[in-house]
């Protein structure tokens, strides 16, 4: 009997240390969960170990601004909006597709949460992306002002894909530029500056090629005219013809200047969303 008695107290006593173990247990964890949820994003938990992955991920593509996890934070939060917006579009990407962009990024070796993050950041930019697509880029309208303004701009900063002839004459004073004339044609220009005593160059070359001092010059200089002595020198363009690309060209701008402008209004539609999201920031130190 007594011996019963003590295996039922120690039985008792052992439910009793499992009961306490599992409660410290229980009280070490749960405050160390709760500390790791970073915040969450319409009810999705976004943690400590999430913006990490992050980082790493962003440090991978070059990416290291001096608030990284903030910013880890933040795209993190777009990339929830993002998928939470693009579901309403069936936009969501599959993960054979994810799986197939992932792999032509080339970032090495990853954790599998790194992995997990990269995953889920290329979700959601691909699923942003066919959003744009359907959305906002068919209702975007670039003019025909729009166009020819940046391909001005292209032709001072890079160069069109033009082909030039050119005349040049260095070292020539002000009082001999000044008798130069509007030639009949190139040959005429050469014979025109050996007739002053000059010693002209004559060369054929891309715009893009020029250096950014003579494409400067020459980018809107109308054809057999000489230029403005600049440092001893004039110029004049003999004759220009547009390549092949050139023709492509008009075409490559309005894309470029659509995808812009999409971009654009795309960054706009993700903030007004960001607005509407119920996002709770748990951690001061990530708050902004």
């Amino acid at each position: 009997m007594a011996n019963s008695t003590k295996h039922e107290t120690g039985k008792g006593q052992m439910k009793q240390l499992n009961l306490i173990l599992a409660g410290a247990f229980m009280m070490m964890a749960a405050p160390a969960y709760a500390a790791s949820v970073i915040a969450s994003v319409n009810g999705t938990p976004i943690t400590d170990t999430d913006i990490t992955a992050r980082v790493k991920l962003m440090s991978r593509q070059g990416k290291n601004p001096t608030d990284n996890r903030r910013v880890a934070l933040q795209n993190i939060i777009d990339d929830n909006v993002k998928i939470a917006y693009a579901q309403n579009f069936h936009a969501v990407p599959e993960d054979d597709v994810v799986d197939k962009e992932l792999k032509k990024m080339n970032l090495g070796d990853m954790s599998e949460s790194e992995r997990a993050m990269a995953r889920s950041a290329l979700r959601a930019e691909i699923a942003w992306q066919i959003i744009v697509g359907r959305t906002i880029m068919p209702t975007v309208d670039v003019s025909r002002e729009e166009i020819d303004a940046e391909r001005a701009e292209i032709a001072r900063e890079n160069g069109l894909p033009v082909e030039m002839t050119i005349v040049r004459l260095v070292d020539i004073p002000a009082d001999v530029a000044a008798k130069l004339t509007r030639p009949k044609s190139c040959d005429d220009a050469v014979t025109m500056a050996e007739n002053l005593g000059g010693a002209p160059q004559k060369f054929t070359a891309l715009q893009y090629e020029l250096s950014p001092e003579v494409r400067a010059r020459v980018a809107t200089l109308p054809t057999l005219t000489w230029s403005p002595v600049v440092d001893r020198s004039v110029l004049l363009v003999c004759s220009t013809k547009k390549t092949k690309e050139y023709g492509k060209l008009d075409e490559m701008i309005k894309q470029n200047a659509t995808y812009k402008q999409a971009m654009f209004i795309a960054d706009q539609q993700l903030k007004q969303l960001r607005r509407k999201a119920v996002v709770v920031i748990n951690d001061d130190r990530y708050k902004l």
